[in-house]
């Protein structure tokens, strides 16, 4: 019997799963206690046009989507003030 796939390849995963069934795999099952996916809530952000523009031009040249990418630059910086020594 073969053993549940590491990859995060979705081809992979799929071509994996065309060819077995979940209840092959009941031994290695784990249930977990926590959430595994983080749930994510909307905002709309007013930006200027000349920001919109900036915005789009980063973001292709990153190869991400400008929601991605503001998603980051607000992580970034949230957790840049947590370890901040002046931060409270």
């Amino acid at each position: 019997m073969s053993h549940l796939p590491t990859t995060d390849s979705i081809s992979e995963l799929a071509a994996f799963w065309q060819a077995h069934d979940l209840t092959d795999f009941e031994d290695e099952l784990i249930e977990v206690s926590e959430p595994v996916f983080q749930r994510t809530e909307n905002i709309s952000v007013q930006l200027a046009a000349e920001d919109i523009s900036a915005l789009r031009t980063r973001a292709r040249r990153e190869h991400i989507s400008e929601a991605d990418l503001v998603s980051r630059w607000v992580h970034e910086r949230l957790r840049a003030k947590e370890k901040s020594p002046t931060s409270r």
